[in-house]
């Protein structure tokens, strides 16, 4: 079958082979626009010939969704789900890491200024979207970036499609008026997948961006949204004195309800009258006739003051201590209840024994935080996150935020996660919860590279790429690529083991590899034993990558100098030492090992060995006797000696006589 110039082109100057065996990417074709903020380049689908794909690229401290992946195997109307994933070369040349979707058809929602009539809103861009919603609510799944610049219209009267949303964390490139305020608390890697009512959210702002032709609060950065979102609620905070259609706005009014279980669910929209009429009314947060301030944030509501122990912890604790805070929630917000649940917390932090511990301090913020705002996610010195968002959270602290990492690591170490859901366990499942803090801190109590925080990175991101020399230059994210990657790194000379890479195989661990990865994790150096390297490259080299690799396996033959050393017979070493360079001549790894550890040969080796000390104890035996019994020798000899010279004396004289007496 023929092949188009751009296959062809494509073809020759590839270095890596297409993705997942069936689409290219042509990073000389990029898509303005279609990756919903993230660069996006044409592809091609060699498998049907099609060519109206896109590939979303990744940046490699976000990691993609890879649960999302799993989830959409099967296409939905309207979206443009995964179809790939996978390295091919980026737009200067170096590999890249690519999402694989359709490409959307028709121009972003962003793209048009004037304010989209009722009848057209709740036709194609309300029901189409709930439609979709709908359909990931029942594979539990949620989309996290429905925004005007993420959704596409083909034409006049056509209905919406939702953009790509798999390529970066769960609502990572959201605009802040697009979230709500306890999602705004969070790192914008931590925000987690949450819940299809987000997503509800989000297309109420975007129904309010639609109907009045602008985005609400835009310009605005993250922490000024969250104030006016938190002083006036955001149905208010985003319409604020803007026209729009009556249904549109009582619609956009229970769609950005600041509790998600207030929201109309996704089949609730399609029908938008019904939708409407239900609408829940949540009574407005108590405001106190005073305000309190706790570090740089004035604080009128609890809400407020959540926010703002969770953003400022430290001024939090002092104010809680000298009884400003509770107080001012008694007598100035009036609410003794609320009060008192504070007040026990003290009480509680007041009976532990370490009075001064920072760290009893920082989980005395966190629960107080969780008891002033249940819907506010966990708070640990500053770094805020839900739960399903560490993984992400901690990617991004690895590659930019090293403080960011060290408090996650530390809330961690004390299951900070099972402590804040049993603070607001009307909110989330405890027992879960709680399981899977253990399982971190177990996983975190093991010495690095098998545990600690770059293993748990990994694990909590099974599309995250490998760090350490793994990472330069290239994209390693599953098991397929280390060999290669390996093979690349030794012909520039470098070396290819670390820990992350340790880390990294520890976290992909298969059964088969098991007891070769322990062996490394270890070794907590930079040195590692060889033997386990060649068993690993030669079990990876025979399922993944089944062709030569001459560069690696001459590097590891001379690596195992010291195992070839270890043969006692001079003939058989010089004999394996030839034959390790004729195999790694070939560039297989299975033979070598084989070579290495050959249990005939080893016993061979170790019988002959065995018989000629045995031999050599005899004759050293002998000579020691040799040396050490001379003087018992000369005594015998003496004696021997004397024994024969009289005896000789003795015939003699008999002789004589014998002569004397004949005559």
């Amino acid at each position: 079958m023929a092949r188009s110039p751009m296959q062809q082109s494509t073809d020759t100057d590839r270095p890596h082979p297409p993705i997942g065996g069936r689409f290219i990417v042509n990073p000389t074709r990029p898509l303005s626009g279609a990756g919903g903020g993230q660069p996006a380049f044409a592809a091609t689908d060699l498998r049907t010939g099609r060519t109206d794909l896109m590939a979303v690229e990744v940046s490699r401290a976000a990691p993609v969704r890879a649960n999302v992946m799993r989830g959409l195997s099967e296409p939905i109307e309207n979206l443009l789900i995964p179809l790939g994933i996978g390295v091919a070369p980026g737009s200067e040349g170096a590999p890249a890491f690519f999402v694989i979707c359709p490409a959307p058809q028709g121009a972003t929602l962003a793209a048009i200024a004037r304010p989209w009539p009722e009848a057209a809103l709740v036709a194609h861009v309300l029901r189409p979207a709930a439609l979709v919603l709908c359909q990931l609510e029942t594979r539990r799944l949620t989309h996290r970036a429905i925004r005007s610049n993420n959704l596409f219209v083909a034409g006049p009267g056509q209905p919406v499609t939702l953009g790509c949303a798999w390529a970066a964390p769960p609502a990572f490139h959201q605009p802040p008026s697009y979230e709500p305020f306890y999602n705004l608390m969070c790192h914008p890697a931590g925000q987690g997948d949450g819940t299809i009512a987000d997503d509800v959210y989000a297309l109420g702002c975007l129904l309010i961006a639609l109907a009045t032709g602008s985005e609400p609060l835009a310009g605005l950065d993250r922490a000024t949204v969250l104030r006016r979102k938190l002083e006036l609620g955001s149905f208010a905070a985003l319409a604020g004195d803007a026209r729009m259609p009556s249904l549109i706005a009582d619609l956009a009014r229970g769609m950005l309800a600041e509790d998600p279980d207030h929201r109309p669910t996704p089949s609730m929209l399609l029908d938008p009258v019904t939708a409407r009429g239900r609408r829940v009314a949540a009574r407005p947060p108590r405001r106190a006739p005073r305000s309190l301030s706790v570090g740089g944030t004035v604080a009128w509501d609890a809400r407020t003051l959540a926010q703002a122990i969770g953003q400022e912890p430290e001024s939090g604790v002092r104010a809680l201590r000298d009884g400003s805070i509770a107080h001012w929630l008694r007598r100035g917000l009036g609410d003794a209840s609320l009060c008192g649940r504070v007040e026990e917390l003290l009480r509680q932090r007041a009976a532990e024994p370490q009075q001064n511990d920072n760290r009893a301090d920082t989980i005395l913020a966190m629960r107080v935080v969780a008891t002033l705002e249940p819907l506010a996610p966990l708070c640990w010195r500053g770094a805020v996150f839900w739960p399903d968002g560490l993984g992400p959270a901690l990617a991004m602290g690895n590659h930019q935020d090293t403080g960011l990492r060290e408090r996650l690591e530390e809330a961690m170490s004390v299951e900070a996660i099972g402590t804040w859901a049993a603070t607001r366990e009307d909110r989330c499942d405890v027992v879960a919860l709680r399981s899977e803090a253990r399982a971190i801190q177990a996983l975190m109590r093991v010495r690095p590279p098998a545990g600690g925080v770059v293993r748990l990175t990994y694990a909590l991101n099974p599309l995250l790429p490998c760090g350490g020399a793994l990472g330069e230059g290239q994209w390693v994210v599953n098991l397929e690529t280390v060999a290669d990657a390996m093979e690349a790194i030794v012909r520039d000379a470098r070396q290819p083991f670390d820990l992350d890479c340790v880390a990294f195989l520890a976290a992909h661990m298969i059964r088969d590899l098991e007891i070769e990865v322990n062996a490394l994790a270890a070794h907590h150096g930079t040195e590692f034993p060889t033997m386990p390297w060649l068993r690993i490259l030669a079990s990876l080299q025979s399922r993944f990558a089944p062709r030569p690799m001459m560069a690696l396996a001459n590097w590891l033959v001379t690596q195992a100098e010291p195992l070839t050393a270890g043969w006692n017979n001079r003939n058989r070493r010089t004999a394996l030492k030839e034959k390790l360079a004729a195999l790694a001549a070939d560039g297989f790894f299975a033979p070598i090992v084989a070579a290495l550890d050959d249990p005939a040969d080893l016993r061979s080796d170790a019988a002959a060995a065995a018989t000629a000390a045995a031999s050599l104890a005899r004759i050293d035996a002998e000579l020691s006797r040799i040396v050490h019994g001379g003087a018992e020798r000369a005594s015998l000899a003496t004696r021997y000696g004397l024994e024969v010279t009289a005896g000789l004396g003795l015939t003699a004289l008999a002789a004589c006589l014998v002569a004397a007496a004949l005559g």
